[in-house]
């Protein structure tokens, strides 16, 4: 276990000393359950940040349902999976939207690469270095407490917990929460709530202010509340013509949230040790509490 680690680390430190010194903030967004908008957050804040001159990275990290696709309205010919088996570059898998940003589809193999070989190890991490010129990464996870979940939760420098008023909503984002801060092994999480479909500002104050007392309380972690976003029909509309509602309506109440929420993100400092070679190398260095 020792040796592979001094492997690892050699094999990160050579690719790093290549690969572009550039400042890459990178965001695990995720979610207690399934049917809180986690995905819809995910891309609309993407393109969010493209509008404001970024150059943005999402990647589908959701590799049970991956549905990221689906709302840009593309097909993925490629994913994660061939860079992997070292059948493409990381170029000819990544695809260009016509809102501005850049999309990865997800492989089931992504969780694996930590059992590559050296050769394919290197081969991958050169590969995921190319990313390096991206302002922003942005990761839609699956919902729930998967390994795969956490491996990129405990990887990025912020993770965003998507929940909604719904009862059900708020137990498993507190129960997320609990997990992330109890199970990752020597790990401080930069967490931050953010409540979806709410009808007013008291609804998602309320709401979040209860969720991160209970979090003070209970688990003595301080999470930060991001934002919040309203319920608004043009969101169904918008993903019924496959369409994000950030271009569909630019002006609707759910868009000018997410346009503050991006304000608010960008006024604070990414953490300094912000690239993607430290996500690479936190990512295959995860590991849960026993």
């Amino acid at each position: 276990m020792e040796e592979q680690a001094k492997e690892l680390r050699n094999i990160m430190n050579r690719v790093a000393e290549k690969a572009p010194k550039h400042k890459t903030r990178i965001i695990a967004i995720t979610s207690g359950k399934g049917g809180v908008g986690k995905t819809n957050i995910a891309v609309n804040m993407a393109i969010a940040y493209a509008k404001v001159g970024k150059k943005v990275i999402l990647i589908d990290g959701d590799l049970g349902m991956a549905n990221v696709n689906v709302l840009l309205g593309v097909v993925p010919q490629y994913n994660l999976m061939q860079v992997i088996n070292r059948q493409k570059t990381m170029k000819e898998i990544i695809l260009d939207s016509e809102y501005g940003i850049k999309f990865i589809a997800g492989a089931n193999g992504f969780s694996k690469i930590a059992n590559l070989s050296k050769e394919e190890l290197e081969y991958f991490a050169k590969e995921f270095a190319s990313l390096s010129d991206a302002d922003i990464i942005i990761i839609d996870t699956g919902a729930g407490i998967s390994n795969n979940v956490l491996q990129f939760v405990a990887a990025a420098d912020e993770v965003y917990v998507v929940t909604t008023p719904e009862p059900t909503a708020i137990t498993d984002a507190y129960g997320m929460i609990k997990i992330i801060t109890t199970e990752l092994v020597d790990r401080q999480i930069n967490i931050k709530l953010l409540v979806n479909k709410v009808h007013s500002a008291e609804e998602s104050k309320r709401i979040s202010e209860r969720i991160i007392t209970i979090v003070g309380q209970f688990l003595n972690y301080k999470v930060e509340f991001l934002g919040f976003v309203y319920d608004d029909p043009v969101v169904q509309a918008a993903v019924i013509r496959q369409k994000p509602f950030f271009v569909v309506n630019p002006t609707s109440k759910p868009s000018v949230c997410l346009s503050h929420i991006v304000g608010r993100i960008e006024n604070t400092a990414p953490v300094e040790s912000s690239s993607v070679m430290n996500f690479l190398g936190k990512f295959l260095g995860f590991k849960k509490k026993q």
